[in-house]
């Protein structure tokens, strides 16, 4: 079910992106009045109105991200034509067809156009409509925090040699108190770890709208590569039409995406169902190597198993994939296997969190005979006669 505008900004992503931006924003400012004063010379009216530019532009792509949402798929939504419906799949949670590079997101409840993934600091899907918006608050966050890391870093190297400057009558004169030295300290922390982290997402969304492809169709165009044998012909990426027009499709004009996001533009040599075609072929293996596994730990579900040993919980598998809680018994359909963890769906399903990981310990392969029961040992005076 789709989350209303407020409750989707009321969620602790959008919350403390907010309360990071405001937070090395004040920081900044302060540090800014004092450092540069922008009062006293065009360079420190120019360098403040930059910044204050650059945290508008932030908190106005960040709301469009949140409010415009990815673009959703209508409720059981299914092609002009019923000749196209064996070549997509089947949502049986909207009760519709997924239209081309379309996915069901469980955390919004419904089928996303161009879905990339779901972003926890937005509390929103990144799909066709607020890609734009969401790479350029990506970007002028990167920016205005390499801004804020020069200016908070001048700041409190001025305020730390505050008696040189005083010794040698250097202006300006930087004095913080403990609190204002603290909340500095802590902004600076943020605002470098923002140009980090923020800086690498930014670098891979950049390379995916170049490339004209999201998260999930890399690992599609990942796995099509590999299962093709030497006597197949390669696969060829339908989407990839150059830089320019990649761009063109998500940036448009003052950020409107082009296209409905059903309908999409294609290579030559390809079709609209180039791309679908290949997941339904993926999807057929992956049924095929499916395995049936019988429960014999329970398993509660948490993404902490302290019961299960020190291997499980430190190597738990990196995703935001749901657990599934475990009963005795029960007999889980397995598709993916880690060294300590399993991926796979109950069976059969019991409506809700049936699909999930869980400790690859609670369970045994019902394909694999069990071992043959050890034999008594014989007497010792059989086995002298023996």
């Amino acid at each position: 079910m789709c989350i209303g505008p407020v409750k989707r900004l009321c969620h602790w992503g959008p919350l403390a992106a907010l309360g990071i931006t405001k937070l090395v924003m004040y920081a900044t400012i302060s540090c800014c009045s004092m450092w540069w004063p922008p009062d006293n010379s065009l360079g420190g009216f120019i360098n403040m109105a930059v910044f204050l530019a650059g945290c508008m532009l932030i908190f106005y792509n960040f709301l469009s991200a949140v409010f415009e949402g990815p673009g959703f798929l209508p409720l059981k939504w299914a092609p002009e034509s019923a000749r196209d419906e064996v070549h997509l799949q089947y949502c049986k949670t909207c009760e519709g067809y997924k239209a081309p590079r379309s996915h069901h997101c469980r955390r919004c409840g419904r089928c996303v156009l161009k879905m990339d993934h779901h972003c926890p600091w937005i509390n929103n899907c990144v799909g066709h409509v607020n890609h734009g918006h969401f790479t350029a608050f990506l970007l002028f966050s990167v920016l205005t925090c390499v801004q804020s890391t020069v200016i908070l870093s001048c700041s409190l190297y001025r305020a730390i040699h505050r008696t040189y400057y005083i010794y040698h009558g250097l202006e300006p004169i930087i004095h913080f108190s403990l609190i204002m030295l603290v909340i500095c300290v802590f902004a600076l922390g943020l605002s470098f770890g923002v140009v980090l982290a923020v800086g690498m997402l930014l670098y891979f969304q950049i390379r995916a709208i170049a490339r004209n492809r999201t998260g999930i169709e890399d690992w599609i165009l990942e796995k099509a590569i590999h299962r093709r044998t030497e006597n197949e012909p390669p696969f060829i990426y339908p989407y990839d039409l150059g830089w320019r027009e990649n761009c063109m499709q998500v940036f448009g004009s003052c950020f409107e995406p082009v296209g409905d996001g059903i309908t999409w533009k294609v290579r030559d040599g390809c079709h609209q169902y180039t791309l679908t075609l290949e997941q339904r072929e993926q999807k057929r293996e992956k049924r095929c190597r499916t395995r049936a596994y019988s429960v014999v730990h329970s398993y509660s579900g948490r993404w902490l198993p302290l019961v299960h040993g020190w291997r499980v919980l430190t190597h738990p598998p990196f995703t935001d994939e749901p657990r599934i809680p475990l009963a005795v018994g029960e007999t889980v359909l397995v598709t993916r296997w880690r060294r300590y963890w399993l991926f796979g769906e109950r069976s059969p399903p019991s409506g809700k969190n049936d699909r999930g990981w869980f400790p690859r310990c609670c369970c045994v392969d019902m394909t694999v005979p069990p071992p043959p029961p050890p034999q008594p040992e014989a007497p010792l005076d059989i086995k002298k006669q023996l």
